[in-house]
C-alpha cells in the first residue's frame, strides 16, 4: 500500500470557502488512485484553512502527472464557488510534488491540474499531457472569445460568452437628482450625485477568475461618494454656465488636496511648469527633439530673439539640441459636438520649446492650427498675458485629450487587455511565459469591460465631458493605433527616437529606464532558463500562436507597426516580454494609476488635473484668430462649464484613490513558478525594485515638486483601475 500525502489550501479571501464535496485523483505515469473524498470533521475548506489528508493507492503511481479536483453537490447545499490556491503532494519517498492552482472553481465540475514545474509543449512527449494542453486552450478559447469594439481598434473581450449571473444579481447604478440609494422602477440603483451610470453587470457578469475581488468592488463603488455627495450638496455637479472667477474653481476638492495639485494650483500660469509637465506631467511622451523647424510652424529668429537672449540664435539653439516640439497633429481631422447644447471645440497646436542654460524647458512659440496663415497667429511668451496663458490653455486642452484617450487608454488599457486574451487563450498554465505575465493581466478584462460601459458608451463620461465626445474618441484612438510602432512601445527606443535622453531633470525618463533594467534583467533570467537556444523559441508553437495572436487582434496584422507576428530569438522574446511587463505597470502607472504616494501626492491625473484649467476637458470658444483680444472674462468662457469640470474632476478623484486589494510591481503572491531558478529570479527582481524605490525616495527630498509616480511600490503589477 502506498500512502500519499495531499495538503490542499484555501484562499484567504472573502467568500472563497465551499460547502460543496471535494474529491481528488492522482495521476502517475504508473496509474491513477482512487477517488479519494478530502473529509474530515466539520467544514473543510474556509477561507485561509489548510487540510491534510491522506490518499492510499495499491501500488506506488510512479512521476506524478495530474492532479483531478472533483466539486460535487454536498447533501442539500447550494452550489458555491471555491477559490483553491494550491494542492502539495507528498509522494510515499518523501518527494513534494506542488500543483499551483489560484483560481475559483464554480458549480460541480472536475479541474485537471499539473505539477508546478513549468514546461513549454517542446518539453511534453506524453499523449497524455500533450491532450491536457489542447483540452485546456480549447476551453480557453470557448471561454475568452474576441470582438471588435470599433473599426481600428484593438479586440477586446466578448463579455457575452461569459454564463450570466443570476437575474437578481443584475441591478444599475446610475445619477438621481432626488433620490439616493433608490430603486426606480425597474429595478435600477441609484448613487447619490455620481455623474455616470456604473453598469453592474459588467462588474458581476465576468467569468470569476478574471472578476475584481469584493474587495476592489466595493472600493470602486464607494470611493466616489464622499467627493460626489459633496459637490451634490453645493449644486456644483448640476450648475450650467461660466466659472465667476478662476478662485471659485479651487472650491471643488476644497477637501481632497494633494502636494501636488496644490503646486499646481499655484503655479499652473508660470513657463517653467508649463515646460515641466511635458517631461514629468501626466503625458511625459509628446516632446521630440527636432533639427530644423517643420514648414508648418513658421517662427521666425526676430519671434523668439527676446527670449533667447543675447550670444545665440534660434538655428544655434536648434543645432545644438535645444529644441523641441509637441505636436497635436492627431486633432487636426478629430470631430467635435455640444455640451449643454452647446458647440465645442478642439485645436491641433504645435508648441515649440526651448531647453535653457539653467535646465529648465521653456515655451518658445505656440500655433493653434497645423496650417499657418493670417488667421492662425503665432503666439508668444511677449504677448499679452491674457492672449498667452489662452494659447497654453489650448495646449493644456489638446494634453488632455491625447492622453486620456492615446497615451492612458489606448497604449496601456486596451493593448494591455489584448495582450491578457492573447495569453488566456493561447497559454496552458503550465507554460512558462504563462506564469510570467498573469500577475501582469489581472483585473485588465474587468476594468476596460467597465469603462467600455460607462465612459466609452453612447452618452457615456466620455460624450459628457469632452469637447470631441466619444466619436472624437473613436477617431483619436483608431487614428493613434495605425501610427503606433514597436518602437514607440518599447521604452528606451521610443526616448531614443525623440532624442530626449538627454534633458536633464527628467524625472520620468530616469526611473523609467531604471524599472526597465530591473524587468529586462528579470525576464531575461526567466527566458534563459526556459529557451536556451533560437530553435526552442522557434518551436514552440504555443509561443508563436500567442504573439501571431497579438499581432492579428492587437495591432491589426499592420506590418508597418514593427510589432512581431513571430519570434525567432530568446533575445526577441526578452524585449518582447520586457516591453509588455513595462506597459502593464510602470508605464500606466507614469499616467494614471491611483495612489496616494508617500509625500502626499495622488494620481498623476488627479494632481495635474484637479486645477481645471491646466487640463480643461473642452473649449467652448473657437481658438482665437487674433491677438490682443483675450481678457478675463473671454477665458472663463473658453473653459468648460461648472458641471462639466465637476462630472469630469469626479473621474479624476475615482482613479486617484488608493486601490484596495493591490498588488504592486514584483509581488507574485501565487507562487505559479515552483522552481528554485525562476524563484532566485523573483527575489533578485524584488531587491532590484527596493533598491531603485530607496533611490527615489532619496532623490525626492532635493525637489520642490517630488516625482514618485513610477517608486515600484507605488506601481501596480497590471492595469487594475
Amino acid at each position: 500500500m502506498a500512502v500519499y500525502r495531499v495538503c490542499v489550501t484555501t484562499g484567504a479571501y472573502l467568500g472563497a470557502g465551499t460547502l460543496d464535496s471535494i474529491s481528488v485523483i492522482l495521476v502517475g505515469t504508473c496509474g491513477e488512485s482512487p477517488k479519494q473524498p478530502l473529509d474530515h470533521m466539520g467544514r473543510d475548506f474556509t477561507p485561509g484553512s489548510v487540510q491534510k489528508y491522506k490518499v492510499r493507492c495499491p501500488a506506488e503511481l510512479g512521476e506524478l502527472l495530474l492532479l483531478r479536483l472533483h466539486k460535487e453537490r454536498y447533501a442539500f447545499f447550494r452550489k458555491d464557488s471555491w477559490y483553491c490556491s494550491h494542492v502539495c503532494v507528498t509522494a510515499p519517498d518523501g518527494t513534494l510534488v506542488p500543483f499551483p492552482c489560484y483560481q475559483w472553481i464554480e458549480g460541480f465540475c472536475t479541474l485537471e491540474l499539473r505539477p508546478g514545474t513549468a514546461r513549454t509543449i517542446c518539453h511534453d512527449s506524453l499523449p497524455l499531457l500533450l491532450d491536457h494542453r489542447k483540452r485546456e486552450l480549447q476551453a480557453r478559447q470557448e471561454c475568452y472569445r474576441w470582438k471588435v469594439f470599433a473599426p481600428g481598434f484593438p479586440g477586446m473581450v466578448d463579455v457575452s460568452s461569459f454564463e450570466q449571473m443570476e437575474s437578481d444579481k443584475k441591478f444599475t447604478l446610475t445619477r438621481t437628482t432626488t433620490r439616493a440609494n433608490q430603486d426606480d422602477s425597474s429595478g435600477n440603483r441609484y448613487l447619490p450625485g455620481f455623474p455616470m451610470k456604473i453598469d453592474i453587470p459588467s462588474l458581476l457578469h465576468m467569468e470569476p477568475n478574471i472578476r475584481y475581488s469584493a474587495t476592489k468592488t466595493a472600493s470602486l463603488l464607494f470611493n466616489a461618494l464622499p467627493a460626489s455627495l459633496g459637490m451634490k450638496l453645493r449644486g456644483l455637479l448640476d450648475r450650467k454656465g461660466s466659472w465667476k472667477k478662476l478662485d471659485d474653481i479651487r472650491n471643488i476638492f476644497w477637501c481632497h488636496k494633494t502636494f501636488t495639485s496644490e503646486y499646481v494650483t499655484e503655479h499652473w500660469r508660470e513657463d517653467s511648469f508649463f515646460g515641466y509637465q511635458f517631461l514629468n506631467g501626466v503625458n511625459p511622451v509628446m516632446i521630440h527633439c527636432i533639427p530644423s523647424l517643420p514648414s508648418k510652424l513658421p517662427v521666425t529668429s526676430d519671434m523668439v530673439a527676446p527670449l533667447l537672449g543675447p550670444g545665440t540664435c534660434l538655428q544655434t539653439e536648434l543645432e545644438m539640441g535645444n529644441i523641441f516640439l509637441a505636436d497635436y497633429w492627431i486633432l487636426a481631422e478629430a470631430p467635435v459636438h455640444c455640451l449643454n447644447g452647446r458647440q465645442q471645440y478642439a485645436a491641433a497646436p504645435l508648441c515649440l520649446l526651448w531647453l535653457n542654460p539653467q535646465g529648465a524647458l521653456m515655451p518658445l512659440a505656440i500655433q493653434l492650427s497645423q496650417t499657418p496663415g493670417p488667421e492662425s497667429p503665432i503666439f508668444l511668451p511677449t504677448d499679452s498675458d491674457w492672449d498667452w496663458l489662452l494659447a497654453k490653455t489650448w495646449v493644456r486642452n489638446s494634453e488632455f485629450l491625447v492622453h486620456e484617450n492615446n497615451t492612458h487608454f489606448l497604449c496601456t488599457h486596451l493593448l494591455c487587455e489584448a495582450f491578457a486574451m492573447a495569453t488566456l487563450r493561447q497559454l496552458p498554465l503550465c507554460h512558462p511565459v504563462y506564469k510570467l505575465l498573469l500577475p501582469h493581466t489581472r483585473y485588465t478584462l474587468q476594468v476596460n469591460t467597465i469603462a467600455r460601459a460607462t465612459l466609452l458608451n453612447p452618452e457615456g463620461l466620455v460624450d459628457k465631458v469632452t469637447s470631441i465626445g466619444r466619436q472624437g474618441l473613436l477617431y483619436l484612438m483608431s487614428t493613434g493605433l495605425a501610427h503606433f510602432t514597436y518602437t514607440n512601445f518599447c521604452f528606451p527606443d521610443s526616448l531614443r527616437a525623440r532624442g530626449v535622453l538627454a534633458i536633464p531633470n527628467y524625472h520620468y525618463r530616469d526611473d523609467g529606464l531604471k524599472i526597465w533594467a530591473a524587468i529586462e534583467s528579470f525576464v531575461s533570467e526567466i527566458v534563459d532558463y526556459y529557451y536556451p537556444s533560437d530553435t526552442s523559441v522557434q518551436q514552440d508553437s504555443e509561443l508563436q500562436a500567442w504573439v501571431g495572436e497579438i499581432f492579428a487582434w492587437g495591432f491589426l496584422n499592420r506590418e508597418s507597426s514593427g510589432f512581431p507576428c513571430r519570434l525567432r530569438t530568446p533575445q526577441e522574446l526578452r524585449k518582447f516580454l520586457t516591453a509588455i511587463i513595462f506597459n502593464c505597470s510602470a508605464q500606466h502607472a507614469a499616467v494614471n494609476s491611483g495612489q496616494l504616494t508617500h509625500w502626499g501626492g495622488g494620481s498623476p491625473q488627479h494632481d495635474f488635473g484637479a486645477w481645471m484649467p491646466n487640463a480643461p476637458s473642452s473649449m467652448r470658444q473657437p481658438p482665437p484668430q487674433t491677438k490682443g483680444t483675450t481678457t478675463l472674462k473671454s477665458y472663463l468662457e473658453t473653459l468648460p462649464e461648472v458641471n462639466i469640470t465637476c462630472n469630469n474632476l469626479l473621474l479624476f478623484w475615482l482613479v486617484s484613490q488608493e486601490p484596495k486589494d493591490q498588488r504592486p510591481l514584483g509581488t507574485y503572491p501565487d507562487e505559479h513558478f515552483t522552481e528554485e531558478a525562476p524563484r532566485r529570479s523573483i527575489a533578485a527582481f524584488q531587491s532590484r525594485l527596493a533598491q531603485i524605490s530607496q533611490d527615489i525616495r532619496e532623490r525626492n527630498k532635493g525637489l520642490a515638486l517630488p516625482y514618485a509616480y513610477m517608486d515600484p511600490p507605488l506601481i501596480e503589477n497590471s492595469v487594475s483601475i
